[in-house]
C-alpha cells in the first residue's frame, strides 16, 4: 500500500474508533443516536484528533505505537476535554477517565493489532524486491 493510502486509512480508523466511542457512550447512557446529537458529541474530539494528527505529523508513520499512537491518544482526550468544556458541555472526573481508558484502548489498541501484520508485509516485499534483484542479475 502506498504512503498516503497507508495515512489516510489510519486516519479514517482512528476516527470511526473515536466515532464509536461517541456512539457507545451515548449509547450507555440512554441518548439518542440522532445525527445532531451524535455530531455535537463528537466533534470536540474530531477536531483534537485532527490536531493530534497534524502536531505529531502522524501521517508519516501513522502505524507507530510511541510516536504518534500515545500523543494522538493523549491530545484527543485532553484537547477533546477543553473543547467540550469551552463550548459549554459536560465534562466530569469520571468522564475524563473512561474517555482516556476507552481512547487509549481504541487508538493505540488498533495499531498494537496492526503493526505486526504490516512489519511482516514490509518484509514480504523486501524479500520479494531483493529476489527479483537477484534474479535480474542473473540473467
Amino acid at each position: 500500500m502506498k504512503p498516503w493510502r497507508t495515512a489516510l486509512v489510519a486516519f479514517v480508523i482512528d476516527a470511526a474508533f473515536v466515532t464509536l466511542f461517541v456512539l457507545i457512550g451515548r449509547r450507555s447512557h440512554g441518548e439518542t443516536t440522532s445525527a445532531a446529537g451524535v455530531l455535537d458529541t463528537l466533534w470536540p474530539f474530531l477536531v483534537a484528533l485532527v490536531v493530534g494528527w497534524l502536531v505529531t505529523w502522524a501521517w508519516r508513520r501513522p502505524l507507530a505505537i510511541v510516536w504518534p499512537g500515545v500523543p494522538v491518544w493523549l491530545m484527543t482526550v485532553a484537547l477533546g476535554m477543553l473543547i467540550r468544556t469551552s463550548a459549554g458541555q459536560g465534562v466530569e472526573p469520571s468522564f475524563i477517565a473512561v474517555a482516556a481508558v476507552v481512547l487509549g484502548a481504541f487508538l493505540v489498541g488498533w495499531r498494537l493489532v496492526a503493526l505486526p501484520f504490516a512489519r511482516r508485509r514490509r518484509i514480504a516485499r523486501t524479500a520479494a524486491a531483493a529476489a527479483v534483484a537477484v534474479d535480474r542479475s542473473v540473467r
